[in-house]
């Protein structure tokens, strides 16, 4: 038996993908982190839709009122609750993951087109 060290080099292909503001390390053919949900826009979209029935129901009036209550800027909400003009499918693709990579919240946040035709032509799906 020889005392020399020995050295074995192991080489794993990774590539490094924006999830939610942070980048997350995948591996070619691993669906389950290829596929995974980021959830900051998964939750913008349920916080939307909450605050809009919440004004449908006629539980609060203004945006300000809903932005005393929730304890968050009433700027935040209003931009926020643009998200409620998504198109159905851009909503169900943000919430199964397959949005495209540059369609992150403050993507979203800065500016919705109300035509849903355009937003699916501006994501590509």
């Amino acid at each position: 038996m020889s005392d020399t060290a020995q050295t074995l080099t192991v080489v794993i292909p990774l590539r490094a993908k924006p999830r939610g503001g942070r980048k997350a390390m995948v591996t070619s053919g691993v669906l389950a982190l290829e596929r995974r949900q980021d959830v900051t826009p998964i939750k913008a979209v349920a916080r939307a839709s909450r605050w809009r029935r919440m004004m449908e129901a006629g539980r609060f009036a203004t945006i300000d009122d809903i932005a005393a209550a929730e304890k968050i800027n009433s700027s935040y909400l209003s931009r926020v609750l643009r998200l409620t003009l998504l198109a159905l499918d851009v909503v169900e693709a943000i919430l199964d993951g397959r949005q495209p990579e540059g369609m992150t919240l403050p993507a979203l946040m800065g500016s919705v087109n109300a035509e849903w035709a355009a937003q699916r032509l501006a994501s590509r799906l």
